[in-house]
């Protein structure tokens, strides 16, 4: 006979590393039926008649994630013989609350209190015989990472008295038990884990109570009891719950109740009124050292040393001597020193604001952004987990696009790949850099208000498109943990830098490569006197015809010249290209000190003005062709993807067009047909926010 033991806890809680030691190499994965979630058994060392599933990391049995469907599914169709719930014993406070809903199923449960070393090192101690009387399970104290205690924990499993189980889930008070036991009485007499079944019947569990219902008489009682606690059903047994908790931690061992240093730290940070400001004090001081301070002083090496007089003028002195035909001469210097070296020469700075992005996210403060950001996401239509996609895409918008997949809700995903690449890519750094530095004078402000926008861009586009009937439904909960804030490691940071820097890196060296020679020949080649001749002038080249042609768009939002046309065109294929693009246009390679001479050729074609609409829509709009591509994939849908792009571009145009119009105006400019047209454009965005929604 083969016994099955799930094996439950929440994410962090050292499930796999216990997994691991209870079942050695005795392991098969596969994946969840009918979904590509991971799926992972095994047969516990030397006991082959026992079977280890283990579950996704799970918060609770409320079905509020893929994960939490995937576990409560399996507990309750598959009924296994016992479940080994492991919690974090530094913080068993959080961990209790899944044991108490497991508990409740009526399968016998073994307490598996994981890291016990760090509070005996600490010199906490937990009263483990109150615990078991209290909760009516066996406990075990473990480390699964030193493999102390996993001997008793295996002869406490396979010793497990199932038929005398009887746990202690007496918390709820007198009203709420009455109306369990109405709840219970009504359920078949054979019915599986009936104290579960009732819980959930009165927190109206949206998959419970379509095939079980509530009797109007038991939900007018229900109704009444939210009345009187001004709250819902599901809250008042979370309160329920987490009294009782309280409660028996607090007898259970003093110190439990004492604050540690990551909670003062999040009194702060993580303050109502405080969080905001202080995200975006660290957020600009993160843009500022990376962009235009010791960002700036690297670059300027790179640009002006490494890839203008050694690289470039190395290379072309070597080509000449060779007595290289000029139009190669021309090619490998302007076309792909120029173009390339124009990316690579931002490297530096890419590779400081990883840094810091690596830093943030080690010492745990990344997590706390994304909770504070749910307090506003929520408000505005989507959830706070989609926040972390937009996270990861601070580094590269595909995987940030890919990262949606966590979120249940197909309406807020859908939102979330659509609005992922607003917020500013590692591509789009190099885009940033060079409009500071040509026509705002290394300002620092203007990194920090580049990542301000997108996020903007993700509130104006989720309260407009939640008011839609394409997107209308309720947003999904947002449910992670805090970890406790760490010392960063210096090989995780050098690990997660040197990742996403070889990245972009690679691109360069591919992509861009290739769109370079693309460019310089489309842009020196052309039709003179009938004939496909070299052009003397760049005007004259098919690019630049092309360029000619789409510009006229472009006007109203003040760069309506075919050079900066093109560029951003040529943009959707890797945004870095919009770079590389204007240090070919603009012939970077004729002079030593390639990024200067890109700034000088910027300033006359553009103004401040048409240069932070410039910036806004190259932001804004529909990213680069790996992330299309990624959409495409993720909406598994042409109608959606097209619907994605098309909205991206469309807002990007009409808020570059709001601003210059409107900057224009404020400057002294007389009120023309276009400035009336960006003041119809404000109200109409205007109506979308503030409308009601249907």
């Amino acid at each position: 006979m083969t016994y099955k033991i799930a094996l439950a806890g929440n994410p962090n809680s050292g499930k796999t590393t216990l997994f691991n030691r209870l079942t050695g190499s005795n392991q098969y994965v596969g994946n969840w039926p009918g979904v590509t979630v991971e799926k992972k058994a095994g047969k516990l060392k030397d006991h082959t008649e026992f079977s280890i599933i283990d579950l996704p990391g799970i918060y609770s049995l409320s079905p509020y994630s893929l994960e939490e469907v995937i576990a409560r599914n399996y507990l309750i169709n598959d009924k296994p013989d016992a479940i080994i719930n492991i919690i974090d014993g530094t913080n068993i406070e959080r961990n209790l609350y899944l044991t108490l809903q497991l508990l409740e199923l009526g399968i016998p449960v073994v307490l598996a209190i994981n890291m016990y070393d760090l509070l005996t090192k600490e010199n906490k101690h937990l009263d483990i015989d109150y615990l078991k009387e209290r909760l009516g399970c066996e406990i075990v104290t473990i480390s699964a990472l030193k493999d102390q205690g996993i001997d008793e924990l295996i002869k406490t499993v396979i010793t497990l008295n199932r038929v005398e189980y009887s746990p202690n889930i007496d918390y709820f008070d007198p009203k709420i038990e009455n109306i369990l036991d109405r709840i219970s009485n009504k359920l078949p007499l054979k019915t599986f884990a009936k104290r579960y079944f009732a819980i959930k019947q009165f927190e109206q569990d949206e998959k419970i109570i379509v095939d079980h219902p509530l009797d109007p008489k038991t939900l007018e009682m229900v109704k009444k009891l939210e009345e009187e606690r001004d709250d819902d059903s599901s809250a008042i047994i979370a309160n329920a719950r987490y009294q009782f908790i309280n409660k028996i931690v607090r007898l259970s061992s003093e110190d439990q109740q004492e604050l540690t240093i990551s909670d003062k730290i999040d009194q702060i940070v993580t303050n109502r009124w405080l969080a905001l400001p202080i995200f975006a004090i660290i957020m600009t001081l993160v843009y500022y050292i990376s962009v235009t301070t010791i960002g700036t002083i690297v670059t300027d090496w790179t640009n002006d040393v490494l890839f203008g007089d050694l690289i470039l003028n190395g290379v072309k002195d070597f080509l000449v001597n060779m007595n290289t035909s000029d139009w190669i001469v021309s090619l490998v210097s302007d076309g792909i020193i120029g173009g390339v070296g124009a990316v690579l020469g931002f490297v530096p700075q890419m590779l400081i604001l990883f840094t810091f992005l690596a830093l943030l996210e080690a010492s745990g403060y990344m997590a706390r952004i994304a909770f504070i950001m749910d307090r506003i996401f929520h408000r505005f239509g989507l959830s706070g987990k989609s926040f972390i996609p937009m996270l990861i895409g601070t580094g590269c918008s595909v995987p940030g696009i890919m990262a949606s997949r966590t979120i249940e809700n197909n309406n807020d995903r859908k939102m979330t790949i659509i609005t992922t690449s607003f917020i500013p890519c590692s591509a789009k750094l190099p885009i940033i850099a060079l409009i500071a530095g040509a026509l705002f004078n290394e300002a620092w402000w203007v990194g920090p208000s580049a990542y301000f926008l997108g996020i903007f861009a993700v509130i104006i586009s989720g309260i407009i498109l939640k008011k839609t009937n394409l997107f209308t439904a309720e947003p999904s909960l947002f449910v992670m943990e805090l970890p406790a804030y760490r010392v960063p490691q210096f090989k995780n940071i050098f690990n997660s830098v040197f990742e996403r820097g070889s990245s972009f890196i690679k691109k360069a060296g591919t992509i861009i490569f290739i769109s370079s020679i693309i460019i310089w020949f489309t842009s020196n080649v052309g039709i003179e006197g009938g004939k496909l001749v070299f052009v003397s002038d760049l005007n004259n080249g098919f690019l630049a015809t092309f360029g000619k042609i789409i510009a006229p768009i472009f006007q109203p939002l003040g760069w309506g010249n075919w050079r900066s046309t093109v560029a951003t065109i040529i943009g959707l294929v890797a945004k870095e290209n919009v770079v590389n693009t204007f240090g070919i246009l603009y012939g970077v390679a004729e002079v030593s000190e390639a990024g200067e001479e890109i700034w000088s050729n910027l300033a006359i074609s553009f103004t401040p003005f048409s240069a932070y609409s410039f910036l806004i829509f190259n932001l804004i709009c529909a990213p680069c062709f790996a992330a299309i591509g990624a959409i495409k994939r993720e909406m598994n849908n042409s109608k959606w993807t097209i619907f994605a792009i098309g909205y991206q571009t469309i807002l990007a145009y009409v808020l570059a067009f709001i601003y210059y119009q409107i900057a224009l105006f404020a400057s002294g400019n007389q009120l023309n047909t276009l400035t009336i047209l960006s003041f119809i454009f404000v109200g109409i965005i205007l109506y979308l926010l503030f409308r009601k929604k249907k």
